[in-house]
Formats: C-alpha cells, sequence, structure tokens
C-alpha cells in the first residue's frame, strides 16, 4: 500500500469522527445537567460499566472521574453477572454505556438497580432500548458513521461515549470545586 494511501485513509477516520463529534454537543442538554447534579449527590461511589469496546471506555471514564474527585470503580457487567452485584451498595450511582443499548450482559445489572433503587445514567445511540428505557437519566449519542471500512467496529461511537464521559467528569470537578 501506498504512502499516500494510508495518509489518505487516516485522514478519513479521523474526518469522519469529527462529523460525528460535531452532533455530539446536542447531548449537552437539561438530561447532562441532571446527570452531573445526580452524580454531585452521589454518597458512595460511582460505578462504570459497559461490555466490550465501551467497557474499556467505561474504565477509562472510572480513572478520569477518581482522579477529578469523585469516587468511582469501573466494574464488567459480565463479572457483575457471575457474582459481583455485591460491589454496588445503594449509596452508588451507576453509570452505564452502551452503543446499542440491548446488549444481554446488561440485563442482571439492569434489574438489580431497579429492585434496589440505583440511580442509573445510561449513554446510548439508541433511545428505545433497554438500557435507557431503565435508566433514571438518559444520555442520547446522535447516531454517525463509524469510520471502519465496513462501518461496524466501533469508531465513532466509542470516541463520543469517550467525549462525553469526560466532560461530565470535568463539570463534575467544577462543581464540587
Amino acid at each position: 500500500m501506498k504512502q499516500s494511501k494510508i495518509i489518505d485513509d487516516g485522514k478519513k477516520v479521523i474526518n469522519t469522527e469529527l462529523k460525528g463529534i460535531r452532533k455530539l454537543s446536542s447531548t449537552i442538554n437539561k438530561n447532562f445537567d441532571k446527570a452531573v447534579k445526580a452524580l454531585a449527590k452521589v454518597k458512595g461511589r460511582v460505578i462504570i460499566t459497559g461490555v466490550g469496546k465501551s467497557g474499556h471506555i467505561a474504565s477509562k471514564i472510572s480513572s478520569t472521574m477518581s482522579s477529578t474527585g469523585t469516587p468511582s470503580q469501573y466494574c464488567s457487567p459480565t463479572d457483575m453477572s457471575h457474582g459481583d452485584l455485591g460491589v454496588i451498595s445503594k449509596k452508588d450511582a451507576l453509570v452505564v454505556i452502551s452503543n446499542s443499548g440491548n446488549s444481554n450482559e446488561l440485563t442482571n445489572l439492569l434489574n438489580f438497580a431497579k429492585k434496589y433503587s440505583i440511580s442509573i445514567i445510561g449513554i446510548s445511540s439508541n433511545s428505545e432500548s433497554d438500557l435507557i428505557k431503565a435508566s433514571n437519566i438518559s444520555l442520547i449519542i446522535p447516531n454517525a458513521a463509524e469510520a471502519c471500512s465496513i462501518g461496524l467496529a466501533p469508531t465513532t461511537s466509542t470516541t463520543m461515549a469517550l467525549i462525553i464521559g469526560d466532560a461530565i467528569c470535568v463539570s463534575l470537578m467544577k462543581m464540587k470545586k
């Protein structure tokens, strides 16, 4: 493959993701305000989770949240479904990231949170998803083209989820001074 083709491909990925990011500011609305205010009131920890690539993003957001002054922990929803739901207390809040919002791995977690009245902030591009229906506060990521050549690998969607997470962390840090 020629150098010019590789460079063009790299630029195309960046431009595709930038188009998605430009749409993202629409998610900074009253629900974003509610999410930040709710997280500022959490007496326990903010448990952040997601499946697959969303899980990697959740882990990074959790790390940023902890380093900016809000106790946070990442835990895999699969692990929680297999005995680790005890990591969550009634003083905690959940931030759940899922592009589709319908991952089977989230079912036990969402049911547990509902049963014990644990607040859920859902981040998804699917406003009709099980996650968003179960959430107390929902942040809808706009639909945008994924940057991979076949349009399936999570690229733009994970970038947008990461940016929303960073926006939450920084806003929360400023709110809590």
